[in-house]
């Protein structure tokens, strides 16, 4: 449950030297979700380049403060990291009196918001979940955004709101909101929508829509990585847990897609390119000649096969990890690859880092970090 507004914990933010700051006029960006694995690696390289971070999270999906501290376990290691300090208050965005007074304590002069339950297949079983948090949630903050007059926004969107598309790589004239297999992809859809009618309604909005794709990977230092609460549902965290012995076998749904090793492909980019991209992002809501909504695709442009992910990742940690082909997951498609054109073009922003480095990347977070954060 979240605090009341006059319960808020708050740790204050102190610049270290505003005047060698990177960013001209010191910025404050309220992140939300940022207690999760691509919220922590962007707050990384928002505090890297100047900006005034503050978070809001309910730690729904990740793990909350311990018992007298005021951070979670991975803001601190991000505060090691860069040797920055952050504010962050444990708030739903749900709770519409909670939030408001978090935009009240701070001039918040943009929000990127990644806040949101994000399981495809978990998001078939419990639709009303995904609907309600993901939703409400996001009016909820519009609506707060608009009473303090916030206007800027860069939206953690997917590649799921193309459905199942029809060419590959996938860029950003392919139509959105048809043949979406899955409750979450529905739910970025409409949240889409919602921030281009909320634009062509009031036009002093400025909102990027990142469409990512498939983000793995971890922090180079190994402090900070990917750490789901329960058992993962995605393919790489499931994969380091099982080769530091804490998963048995890596279940592969479905053998038979019309793929050349029968397996689903992916247009996997590593997590601090991606996180690279909000800071771009940032930089376009920014620039005041730039109106409206606008979708851009962050990807590397190449995919890659689930089973040709488990040989990657069993050569960086050398051992075999284990898979068995099961049937097909509800909501799944066959493949994922987008065309990043667009994104290197207006935001100067291109994925760099390799399939090998992810693989890296991702056995140094969990062979120096086997439970995680715990």
């Amino acid at each position: 449950m979240a605090p009341t507004p006059n319960e808020l914990p708050c740790q204050k933010t102190t610049l270290t030297d505003m005047r060698t700051s990177k960013v001209a006029d010191v910025e404050v960006v309220l992140v939300t979700g940022g207690a999760g694995f691509v919220g922590s690696h962007t707050i990384i390289e928002l505090l890297n380049v100047g900006y005034q971070v503050v978070v809001v999270d309910n730690c729904l999906t990740s793990k909350p403060p311990r018992k007298g501290e005021t951070l979670p376990a991975v803001l601190r290691r991000v505060q090691d990291i860069t040797g920055m300090n952050l504010d962050f208050h444990m708030v739903s965005l749900l709770d519409r009196q909670a939030l408001r007074k978090v935009f009240l304590l701070y001039k918040v002069d943009v929000v990127i918001h990644f806040a949101a339950l994000k399981a495809v297949g978990e998001s078939v079983k419990r639709p009303l979940d995904y609907y309600h948090n993901n939703l409400t949630g996001t009016i909820t903050l519009l609506q707060v955004m608009s009473e303090v007059g916030c206007k800027r926004l860069v939206f953690s969107s997917s590649s799921t709101v193309y459905g199942s598309a029809q060419y590959f790589p996938t860029d950003e004239e392919h139509g959105t909101g048809v043949g979406i297999t899955n409750p979450y992809g529905r739910s970025k859809y409409v949240c889409e929508q919602i921030m281009k009618d909320l634009t062509v309604a009031d036009k002093e909005w400025r909102v990027v829509l990142l469409r990512y794709f498939n983000p793995v990977g971890a922090h180079e230092s190994g402090l900070i990585g990917d750490d789901p609460l329960g058992v993962p549902v995605n393919l790489m965290p499931y994969l380091a847990q099982c080769a530091v012995g804490r998963r048995d076998v890596v279940h592969v749904f479905g053998g038979d897609w019309d793929t050349p090793d029968g397996t689903c492909v992916r247009d996997y980019m590593h997590v601090v390119d991606l996180a690279k991209g909000h800071n771009a992002a940032l930089a376009k809501v920014s620039d005041k000649k730039f109106t409206g909504a606008k979708a851009y695709n962050l990807g590397r442009g190449k995919g890659i096969s689930v089973l040709e992910m488990i040989s990657a990742f069993s050569k960086a940690c050398g051992k075999e990890i284990p898979y068995k082909i099961v049937g097909r997951r509800r909501g799944d498609v066959r493949r994922t690859t987008c065309s990043g054109t667009l994104a290197e073009k207006e935001l100067s922003w291109k994925s760099s880092r390799t399939v090998d480095d992810m693989c890296r990347d991702v056995w140094r977070w969990q062979s120096k970090n086997p439970n995680g954060y715990e």
